[in-house]
């Protein structure tokens, strides 16, 4: 598993809302509550890209 800079997520905002993220350590997601999605963390490099986010409002 890559490491994710922790300074690095600090500076990441959502690109939607311009809101701070929640890193999700177990999943390797960075999640905006805002914007109600959750962007994934692939080989240690956050996909800040809308069409690639989880929708978390889908969940049940």
């Amino acid at each position: 598993m890559h490491n994710t800079d922790p300074k690095l997520l600090e500076l990441l905002v959502c690109p939607v809302t311009k809101t701070r993220l929640i890193y999700d350590a177990e999943r390797q997601e960075l999640v905006s509550r805002a914007a109600g999605l959750a962007y994934p963390i692939r080989d240690g490099i956050p996909i800040m890209l809308q069409g690639e986010a989880r929708d978390i409002n889908r969940e049940s």
